[in-house]
């Protein structure tokens, strides 16, 4: 569902009717999809237009969590480099100093959940796109509760402002934050379970794209504040189990980790929460869809009203 190559990119931008211009927006942090860009495509131009600096920490789903049993720390990579449509793509030398400046428990390395998970890979083509000299420092964060999230993303938050310290960097102009997320996954076809608790008809529909505006606008606008954040973990995941879902949102740990993490790096540096913007709002289903196959690109799912995903699109400064 992700481009490979570079004229794959190039065709996605032109079907998508996006004038690539260069801009001046400083955006210290977004919330972008991870979805086929079949389905999400302009979002995730939308969501990263304003994201200019050339240091971007990313902060991802680790959908696979399970697979290796990783819990209760965030995961950092040690890879020097990662493959992109643009060439190599540098992991920032940056990403060294942060875990050395982290205690141990609040992080581990794990290369095989890094090169298994995709919602930063997806990510990464348009970042890449307009800043050639790019570099990334990416962390992906597997099932945490919410005392966890607030304890680890204090720490980080002064890891990396110790770093932004050293190199005299300035947060949103040399150094910003992306988070990965895709919003309610949603239906009963396809899915590991019944995901439609308002029903597939348009009612339905329309019920579950309305709680998904609900949780945007009650957590993720505005001043944020740790109330906020709290509140969508309340929204999202299970209170006697963190683990399960309680509405569909596979960044129901990235989301309040990145934002969490984002705003208490404003905090220190600039003494002033960030404040959110809710930009857009798709889904696979609600618009019309450009055409990849023949850039031997496809989806990894089907959209019907049966088994369809959400995208939400936002900027803090």
């Amino acid at each position: 569902g992700f481009a490979k190559y570079a004229w794959q990119m190039d065709s996605i931008y032109d079907r998508l009717g996006i004038a690539d211009r260069k801009n001046d927006l400083k955006w210290k942090a977004a919330i972008s999809p991870h979805d086929d860009y079949k389905y999400a495509g302009r979002l995730y131009y939308e969501s990263l237009k304003g994201i200019n600096a050339n240091t971007i920490i990313l902060v991802g789903v680790a959908h696979r969590a399970r697979n290796f049993n990783l819990q209760d720390k965030i995961i950092f990579g040690s890879y020097t480099h990662w493959e992109s449509p643009y060439g190599d793509l540098k992991v920032s030398d940056l990403n060294k100093e942060i875990m050395d400046n982290l205690e141990a428990e609040t992080y581990m390395v794990h290369d095989s959940m890094q090169n298994l998970e995709h919602s930063l890979e997806a990510i990464i083509p348009f970042l890449h796109r307009k800043s050639p000299d790019l570099e990334i420092i990416p962390i992906l964060v597997p099932y945490i509760n919410y005392e966890t999230i607030d304890a680890f993303s204090t720490k980080l938050s002064e890891a990396v402002k110790s770093v932004i310290e050293l190199h005299n960097l300035s947060y949103g102009e040399d150094i910003a934050v992306v988070i990965s997320n895709d919003a309610v996954h949603y239906g009963n076809e396809e899915w590991s379970g019944d995901l439609a608790p308002f029903g597939v008809d348009d009612d339905g529909t329309e019920k579950a794209r309305q709680m998904d505006i609900e949780i945007i606008n009650t957590c993720l606008t505005d001043e944020i504040t740790n109330d906020k954040i709290k509140q969508f973990t309340e929204y999202t995941v299970q209170q006697d189990d963190y683990k399960e879902y309680k509405w569909v949102w596979c960044g129901r740990y990235s989301v309040p980790f990145g934002l969490d993490f984002a705003n208490k790096l404003n905090l220190l540096i600039n003494n002033e929460p960030l404040t959110g913007t809710f930009m857009h709002y798709q889904s696979s289903i609600d618009h019309e869809l450009i055409e990849v196959k023949d850039l031997a690109m496809g989806t990894t799912a089907i959209a019907t009203q049966k088994h369809w995903v959400a995208y939400a699109s936002l900027k803090y400064e």
